[in-house]
């Protein structure tokens, strides 16, 4: 091979690794962008006999406001709006879980009165609500107590599966159904004087 020949074939080929070089650090970073946030909480849908005790406790009714924390694909909201004339806000950190909540209201019929928020739960805003609904887990619970007491108003009714509170805040019910634990609360007027149970 002639030398000039050779260089334009070094060349191209030093041309080729440099595309394929940048084409990886893309794709890389494009991985990364796509990539699920870190979940604090595993998802686990809530079995529907669960759900309807769950809304059951909470005294939920077309009156109320429900805010479900950790909302999955939302069928907690999504029954609340349906079956109980509720409006409903459920926020969860995973925009996947999100997209199905916002698939699910739009089949049931109920997109008017839910929304679903991808965010942070520990940057959230509930102090609408007259219900909170959780399905977290017990260190998650006990981060957000203070969150609870601090942004509910007295009145408020707070409903968890299968995790407490911790013991500075025991639970006024507890109920077994079906191997699950659920756990129901009220805010009081010591929760916002003092931030105690």
């Amino acid at each position: 091979m002639k030398p000039q020949a050779r260089r334009r074939t070094l060349v191209f080929s030093a041309g080729i690794a440099a595309a394929m070089s940048a084409l990886h650090v893309r794709g890389v970073f494009a991985q990364a962008a796509a990539a699920p946030p870190k979940l604090d909480v595993p998802y686990v849908p809530t079995p529907q006999e669960i759900v309807d005790r769950m809304l059951d406790l909470g005294k939920v009714g077309k009156n109320d406001v429900l805010f479900d924390l950790g909302c999955g694909d939302g069928r907690i909201v999504v029954t609340a709006a349906k079956e109980r004339g509720a409006r409903g806000t459920g926020i969860d950190i995973n925009p996947v879980r999100i997209a199905e909540a916002k698939e699910n209201a739009k089949k049931a019929g109920v997109e008017d009165r839910v929304e679903f928020k991808v965010g942070n739960l520990f940057e959230a805003d509930f102090s609408p609500a007259t219900v909170v609904t959780l399905y977290l887990l017990p260190d998650v619970n006990r981060k957000l107590r203070p969150q609870l007491w601090r942004q509910l108003k007295v009145g408020t009714r707070v409903v968890s599966h299968d995790f407490d509170m911790g013991p500075e805040w025991p639970p006024e019910q507890t109920v077994q159904i079906g191997g699950k634990t659920l756990y129901a609360w009220t805010i009081t007027p010591a929760h916002k004087k003092t931030g105690k149970a």
